[in-house]
């Protein structure tokens, strides 16, 4: 999994991408046709179907991570920071982080000292506009590195155990990875693919709107992570997926519905490949499935990797989860001809 370690340790908030929009052009230059890059940033490889008039299916992965820009420096030399993208403040305290400046350095996530604090206060999580970053530089020598803009990512390795993985980013380098593989492991098809890297999801979809009105597919397949909450205190009918148990069909969330037929035709796939599946409602939040219905031809689903602690230093998921989003994806992709669409 060297490739998605690398992925998930490249620092890509939204708007600032380049790093993975490299990655993605290289691999996706192994199996597709032609790759190219659009104006909003989105990273498009194509490739060519054997039909006469080939379907077309969009594969949308978002490649930004949430992440901070630097918006204040003070004359003691802390950062105040600016948020790119949903940030739980709670799992930020005491946490270390990248600035990548003219050159890169670390910080450490802090508030006002706890110990000072009364006990009232105590209880309270602090908001964004409360933390700031020490560098452990003054203003001087900051400034000579670092300046207002620059961007911020949270200092995380890729670490495997075992079948488990945890990393800052799988939210959504995973899903990069996904359909990476995909591609390379897709054998000729009759359908025409565009496996789409896209750009500012973390902060409304963009990306994939800018994309999916170029495609114009007739299929939209989406690739996420999506809550795993089989973790100590979660009732079993919050949980939503389950680490290891396999690729999560997405039925809806609040920003897309899946096609029925398509939602079925993936599940007849799974059952008939013995490829492990779990079933998806996510009461909130959205993916680029979103995008492409809006502004493909309509028929979309998304296929999730069920992910503990998303949206934190530490995320995790499990090995099976990422195979078999890999090998449904490549059974639908080549059968597409055979899902029919039910409303």
């Amino acid at each position: 999994m060297r490739l998605l370690k690398e992925l998930c340790e490249a620092p890509g908030i939204s708007g600032r991408e380049q790093k993975v929009i490299d990655i993605m052009t290289r691999e996706l230059k192994k199996s597709a046709t032609r790759v190219s890059i659009d104006n909003m940033g989105n990273v498009i490889g194509y490739r060519k179907g054997m039909d006469k008039n080939p379907l077309k299916i969009m594969l949308a992965a978002h490649m930004d991570e949430i992440g901070f820009i630097v918006s204040h420096i003070d004359n003691n030399g802390f950062v105040r920071f600016a948020p790119r993208g949903g940030h739980v403040p709670r799992v930020l305290i005491s946490q270390r982080v990248k600035i990548h400046g003219k050159k890169t350095i670390i910080g450490v996530v802090e508030a006002a000292p706890f110990f000072l604090a009364s006990p009232e206060s105590r209880t309270k999580v602090p908001e964004l506009k409360d933390l700031y970053i020490d560098t452990g530089y003054n203003e001087k020598k900051l400034r000579k590195i670092i300046e207002v803009g620059d961007i911020i990512v949270l200092d995380r390795k890729f670490i495997r155990q075992g079948n488990i993985c945890i990393a800052k980013a799988f939210d959504n380098r995973v899903a990069c990875y996904v359909i990476l593989e995909t591609m390379k492991q897709l054998p000729e098809t009759a359908a025409e693919v565009y496996a789409v890297g896209t750009s500012q999801e973390e902060v409304g979809l963009r990306g994939a709107f800018s994309a999916a009105r170029a495609v114009n597919p007739d299929f939209g397949i989406a690739v996420d992570v999506t809550g795993a909450f089989d973790t100590p205190g979660v009732a079993d009918h919050q949980q939503v997926s389950r680490l290891g148990e396999g690729v999560a069909i997405k039925i809806s969330d609040s920003a897309s519905i899946s096609n029925h037929g398509v939602v079925q035709f993936l599940k007849e796939l799974a059952v008939a490949h013995k490829i492990p599946y779990q079933m998806e409602i996510l009461p909130f939040g959205g993916t680029d499935a979103a995008a492409m219905q809006r502004y493909g031809r309509g028929p979309v689903c998304t296929l999730s990797i069920p992910t503990r602690y998303v949206h934190s230093p530490n995320e995790m998921l499990h090995r099976r989860d990422v195979e078999a989003a890999i090998d449904l994806l490549v059974k639908f992709i080549t059968n597409i001809k055979d899902c029919k669409l039910e409303f």
